[in-house]
């Protein structure tokens, strides 16, 4: 794909080409509604870059899959649906224990179990942050353009890498099958994760310097032997009881996202410089929050909307700020609400918050928002 190239793109189609320029060289997976396009999209591109696709036997053994590769070095992504991503949970927790870069694309729609497969939803919401076991890190991002499915897969393997952790795209029905006319960006940097060459390091895959908050390893089979797993494990790689170590592996990868908030969490407002009232929303409930607000404001009210980019972390410092200023809140969501907690637990009770939800498998439309503006 070209840069620069003005083209008319669906927003799964716009992930495997962001993907492809990150770098990434193998997706396993398996169909799933409504993400189906990204396995059809990576198996005809990748070949064409020097990449592989794999369809594995099911969802479970396409994250294996993709663990696999990126511990040899490859960047690797999968994509699925709701169902696919409760059975991908249990290796999400090991790569997140084991460090191992990966990207998960998450099309939601609506549940729960098989659902509506053809309906949007954001229903996922808590579970991209909570759906493995254990205290563990979390990286989601969510996309509400075809533009931003391109740049966001990027940043997704960028954040990936360098903090050698797995990180969800977040999207929604919505977006993944939204085509837009966009324009492939010029540049956009690329990131590869650490690898650190001194002694005590080759020696201790898993030791960080002093002043880094990632290990350095090699890809494995680069020339060092070390272990894998999904065991607490001590800095040579190998499964411990200690509980020392224990708290120490668990809060340094804790603190590898909580400390660097700055560099992952992305917010985007609009019209919140004056605003009184605020919508929050994320992914493709966006683009109906944009024509309500507008509405409003030609009405005399003076709305603005707030759409965290990055939904994990979550950007409770930005929206602390927001709650100072503004009388009301609306949380918009295609759940039953879900962002809608950790709203009020921000807020708390700074200011009115009120909720527009759907889980009937239709959209919001810009009219509901609207209404809960007026309020």
């Amino acid at each position: 794909m070209t840069n620069g190239k003005k083209v008319l793109m669906q927003g799964n189609e716009a992930v495997v080409e962001g993907a492809i320029a990150a770098g990434m060289r193998l997706f396993a997976g398996y169909p799933i509604t409504p993400s189906t396009e990204i396995a059809e999209a990576s198996a005809r591109r990748l070949p064409q870059v020097g990449g592989r696709f794999i369809q594995m036997e099911d969802e479970i053994s396409g994250m294996a899959a993709v663990i696999g590769a990126s511990a040899a070095g490859v960047k690797a992504m999968t994509a699925t649906s709701g169902p696919g991503f409760s059975l991908k949970q249990e290796n999400l927790g090991y790569a997140c224990l084991a460090e191992i870069p990966c990207v998960v694309v998450d099309v939601q729609r609506s549940g729960p179990s098989t659902g509506l497969p053809t309906s949007p939803s954001q229903g996922d919401y808590m579970q991209a942050r909570w759906g493995t076991h254990g205290d563990h890190p979390m990286i989601a991002l969510s996309p509400s353009s075809v533009l931003e499915c391109y740049t966001l897969a990027v940043r997704a393997f960028n954040l990936s890498e360098t903090y050698r952790t797995p990180v969800i795209l977040l999207m929604d029905e919505i977006i993944g099958h939204l085509r837009e006319g966009i324009e492939i960006p010029e540049q956009l940097e690329i990131l590869d994760r650490p690898v650190y060459e001194d002694a005590e390091c080759i020696e201790k895959p898993y030791h960080v310097p002093e002043g880094k908050c990632v290990p350095g390893m090699k890809p494995f089979g680069y020339g060092e032997f070390y272990n894998i797993t999904g065991l607490i494990h001590d800095d040579y790689g190998f499964p411990t009881n200690s509980t020392d170590e224990a708290d120490r592996l668990v809060h340094r990868l804790l603190g590898k996202v909580s400390d660097n908030y700055e560099d992952i969490v992305q917010v985007e407002q609009s019209l919140t410089e004056d605003a009184e009232i605020a919508v929050v929303c994320f992914g493709g409930t966006a683009r109906a929050a944009e024509t309500a607000v507008k509405n409003a404001r030609e009405k005399g009210i003076k709305a603005g909307i707030f759409r965290p980019i990055t939904v994990w972390p979550f950007p409770e410092r930005e929206l602390n700020a927001l709650a100072d200023k503004v009388k009301k809140i609306v949380v918009a969501e295609h759940n039953h609400g879900q962002m809608l907690l950790e709203v009020e637990r921000v807020v708390k009770g700074r200011c009115e918050i009120s909720f527009v939800g759907k889980v009937n498998g239709t959209v919001i439309s810009p009219e509901e928002i609207e209404t809960a503006l007026e309020g």
